[in-house]
């Protein structure tokens, strides 16, 4: 074990989003724990003794919080899931929002962090490992900024470990997260009543909220420094998903829908796709992770698997449909 007193005073940016406002509850329970700090544009919607929210744009100074909290550790994970249709704005704020991050946690003191990447870091390819494994190419798809971002980051963070040695660092790359909270343009699609899809698609894998915290606070605690996948054992299909929430499935050929879905994102038809037609090849490429290495040197058990962690939203939508 690390400093007994790594922990004590955390910073988590994007506080107020899915994961990070799951995290800080989460945090808040903990007696090794004395602060949190949060950072988010919108305002949290968790209050605790412990935990002090700033609204502040992770492009902005941040120096001034480090150093007044006096923070030892940070979990990045502040980032711009929903597609815009500005890339430039949304590059802005994941890349250089990132690096402005870094650089106020390297000059004031941090001494664990955790970062949460995303195995669309890998990219959406045909020839993808399967599964893919952490020494598998991260080949972010050029065209769908996410993913595009995602691996651009992971080169700064290599670039951060080689230039800040007494810094412990964990990057964790969690497959899609479901449960609950799931919410994101994935989400509405498919619990959309006619859900149009590819004639064509792959397995997807899915990891449950819960698994995805109770593994960072594992992270936490024992300041594990290293690159993670963090996926669900097994996969389902688009189908299977559609038709568990009940809704129907609709097929069209691949270049059909591509064409269909970029027409609908430039004209901003929401009500039809909330993501450029890019984004539909992680539907049609597979990019399935295994978490093997994650298992063996942590001793963690998954809570859930992929169908399981689904199952746990199609209870949440219906239940609220019943609500």
């Amino acid at each position: 074990m690390g400093n007994s007193f790594i922990g004590k005073r955390v910073l988590v940016t994007g506080s107020g989003g899915y994961i990070g406002g799951r995290l800080v509850r989460a945090l808040g329970g903990l007696k090794s724990v004395d602060r949190i700090v949060g950072i988010d544009v919108k305002a949290p919607e968790f209050d605790h003794p412990k935990f002090r929210s700033y609204k502040r744009d992770i492009r902005e100074p941040l120096d001034d919080i480090f150093v007044d909290e006096r923070i030892d550790t940070l979990f990045h994970l502040c980032w711009i899931l929903p597609p815009l249709h500005s890339k430039r704005l949304m590059e802005d704020i994941n890349i250089g929002g990132t690096k402005n991050v870094l650089g106020a946690a390297s000059r004031c003191g941090v001494k664990y962090l955790l970062y949460t990447s995303s195995t669309t870091a890998y990219g959406f390819h045909p020839d993808n490992d399967f599964p893919l494994t952490e020494e598998s190419a991260i080949r972010g798809n050029e065209d769908f900024t996410y993913s595009k971002n995602k691996r651009e980051v992971e080169g700064i963070m290599t670039e951060f470990i080689a230039e800040n040695r007494g810094i412990k660092v964990a990057i964790l790359r969690p497959c899609f997260v479901v449960g609950s909270g799931f919410d994101n343009p994935l989400a509405k699609h498919l619990s959309r009543k006619l859900v149009i899809m590819s004639s064509v698609s792959s397995p997807f894998q899915y990891v449950h909220e819960d698994d995805l915290i109770d593994i960072m606070l594992l992270f936490f605690r024992r300041e594990i420094a290293g690159i993670y996948n963090v996926s669900g054992k097994g996969t389902m299909t688009f189908d299977e998903m559609v038709r568990m929430l009940g809704n129907i499935p609709i097929h069209l050929p691949p270049r059909l829908l591509y064409l269909l879905n970029g027409l609908s994102w430039r004209l901003r038809l929401a009500f039809l796709t909330e993501f450029p037609s890019a984004a539909l090849n992680l539907m049609i490429y597979p990019w399935v992770a295994t978490s093997e290495k994650l298992i063996f040197e942590t001793g963690y058990s998954f809570e859930h698997d992929t169908v399981s962690a689904f199952e746990d939203f199609v209870r949440h939508v219906k239940g609220k449909k019943r609500g």
